[in-house]
């Protein structure tokens, strides 16, 4: 079954992926400062058809979002503020909480976000953002109407985090979205795509979407999206690294937000 998806344009990969409220923005200097001109990227979601009142949670058919944003205008670049060292030991507490059950998840959501590993830096809260309803517009190109296509799969609520590994050789971005239902989730996961990038499989996960994008230089940024859900949780990972990326280091740290969701840490 393929929805009949609505167009949702964005200026870059990245403005999608970081929005502004949340007081990230792309580098000028350092990894991504050899960026070229990044290529528009269109994120497409299908809305699922109106259920009855009575009906199971569960939506089975997608119906066509109406309306396609026009291109936002380009940023302009700001340096990114001054990443936050996570200590090797000992790790300060965290009061941030979660906890998980049959597939639903309860708590705070930026509890489920993939933990930073040893020695990367946070841009940003070390325990990630909590995302507005403005937010994740923005994650989607400010589309009309799309919080209303969201609150069809039920959706709750969002939170994000990006940082930089301890090489200092790749930024990720981790985004949660939380859902009415683990069927909801999955159905969303199935009508969000990412189009004029090159798929790739996720290993380990037949459900994942995958997509790369190569850059024509090696001094330039590439980048790679996996996009997938457990339980009542959407996820998608972003991942920019100098040259051309190799998608095994995307299909562990989906793995790993996979199994973090799952375990509830």
């Amino acid at each position: 079954m393929t929805p009949d998806a609505a167009g949702i344009t964005a200026s870059a990969a990245a403005e999608r992926r970081l929005p502004r409220a949340v007081g990230i923005a792309l580098a000028t200097v350092g990894l991504l400062g050899v960026t070229a001109t990044s290529a528009a990227v269109t994120v497409a979601v299908g809305k699922p058809a109106a259920r009855p009142a009575t009906a199971a949670p569960a939506p089975t058919a997608a119906a066509s979002a109406s309306g396609t944003a026009s291109a936002s205008p380009t940023p302009t670049a700001v340096p990114l503020p001054t990443p936050t060292a996570v200590p090797t030991a000992p790790k300060p507490a965290s009061t941030v909480k979660g906890t998980v059950s049959g597939g639903k998840h309860d708590g705070d959501l930026r509890f489920f976000l993939l933990p930073i590993p040893d020695g990367g830096e946070s841009y940003g809260p070390v325990d990630g953002a909590k995302l507005s309803d403005d937010d994740v517009a923005e994650l989607f190109g400010k589309q009309d109407g799309i919080m209303e296509i969201l609150g069809s799969y039920g959706y709750k609520e969002g939170a994000t985090r990006m940082y930089r590994t301890a090489d200092g050789k790749a930024e990720v971005t981790v985004t949660l979205l939380h859902f009415g239902s683990s069927a909801m989730a999955t159905e969303f996961v199935k009508g969000y795509t990412v189009k004029s990038q090159d798929p790739i499989d996720i290993d380990g996960d037949p459900n994942a979407h995958g997509y790369v994008h190569k850059p024509k230089q090696q001094a330039y940024t590439g980048s790679m999206t996996g996009i997938s859900s457990q339980g009542d949780v959407q996820y998608t990972i972003d991942v920019e690294v100098k040259g051309t990326p190799d998608k095994a280091l995307l299909s562990d740290l989906m793995k790993r937000q996979r199994e973090w969701l799952a375990a509830g840490g």
